[in-house]
């Protein structure tokens, strides 16, 4: 079975496409660019909201505390390390940071909501997505392949792709490859990373905040209203009390807002400075893919033995 690109993939490679070819380029830059910089910061931070939609406590707490340590000691030794890594290559703290936030929680929603709380400029969000959505679709590819030379079972693949992919639909069409089995246990274990996305942030905007205080500037709130609007999308889908048709629409709505957002992140990529500037980057965000897989991988194997 051949892995379906997922939309949010799409979204970005479309909007990077419009604006690097020459019938598109000169109104992506100049009269749209007002817009689309509009949906990449605020579009962004509303599906963010609606992802808290798709994440259940009650769903979570089914893997059981061994399952839920194992994957919370994935996204910290992940972010640790993706930030150690990238800090190695000589790239900006924001640039690490960015990068640790997308690769270690769920990819580029977690960018946003970062990029947020640490008041880091919309420009300087552009190439972490672009690394994380190429390594992302990587895993895609890659991932599947490797799933009989490792000896893994369905639903040991369905963990590590959940515990190692960065986006949620990347896991989607990573983990189908294997079966239901592995798409389920895949999407669950995914939903775990992505909850810890409002503590990690909340950690960053008072960091932030305290350090804006000891600069003497404005302060930033201690927690951002989307990041409050994120926890409590989670609370009410834990109540059960939301009917199907509500939630599918909430996930429609998600995705056509992120799929909006990540179009205008793609469109402020230029391929000729990526090329130029991102090769360092490249190597950081491979390395930081390499590490999070392997610790995945050995999370998994531990919560499915």
């Amino acid at each position: 079975m051949v892995p379906a690109l997922p939309a949010m993939t799409a979204a970005v490679a479309l909007g990077l496409l419009a604006a690097n070819l020459p019938g598109t380029a000169v109104w992506i830059a100049g009269r749209a660019r007002p817009g689309l910089d509009f949906a990449g910061k605020h579009l962004m931070r509303g599906g963010i909201i609606l992802l808290g939609l798709k994440v259940s406590v009650m769903d979570i707490l089914g893997l059981g505390w061994l399952a839920m340590v194992l994957i919370t000691g994935v996204v910290l030794l992940g972010f640790a390390g993706t930030y150690f890594l990238v800090r190695l290559f000589r790239l900006p703290r924001e640039t690490a940071l960015l990068v640790a936030t997308g690769f270690s929680i769920c990819g580029a929603s977690a960018i946003g909501a970062m990029a947020a709380v640490r008041r880091i400029r919309h420009v300087d969000t552009v190439l972490p997505v672009a690394l994380v959505t190429l390594c992302g679709t990587l895993a895609i590819g890659l991932l599947p392949l490797l799933m009989h030379p490792l000896q893994l079972s369905p639903l040991a693949f369905g963990a590590w792709t959940g515990a190692s992919v960065h986006d949620v639909g990347q896991v989607v069409a990573t983990a189908q490859t294997a079966g239901t089995a592995a798409l389920g246990i895949a999407v669950i274990v995914k939903l775990t990373r992505v909850l810890l996305l409002a503590p990690v942030v909340a950690v960053a905007g008072m960091h932030h905040r305290a350090s804006t205080v000891t600069q003497q500037h404005a302060m930033p709130p201690v927690i951002p209203l989307f990041v409050i609007g994120f926890v409590a999308m989670v609370a009410l889908r834990s109540t059960g009390w939301l009917p199907a048709g509500v939630l599918d629409a909430g996930a429609g709505l998600q995705d056509v807002l992120l799929g909006a957002a990540l179009f205008g992140l793609g469109s402020a990529v230029r391929i000729r400075t990526l090329l130029h500037t991102g090769t360092r980057a490249l190597l950081a965000a491979l390395a930081a893919w390499l590490l999070i897989a392997l610790l995945g991988l050995g999370a998994a194997l531990l919560i499915t033995a």
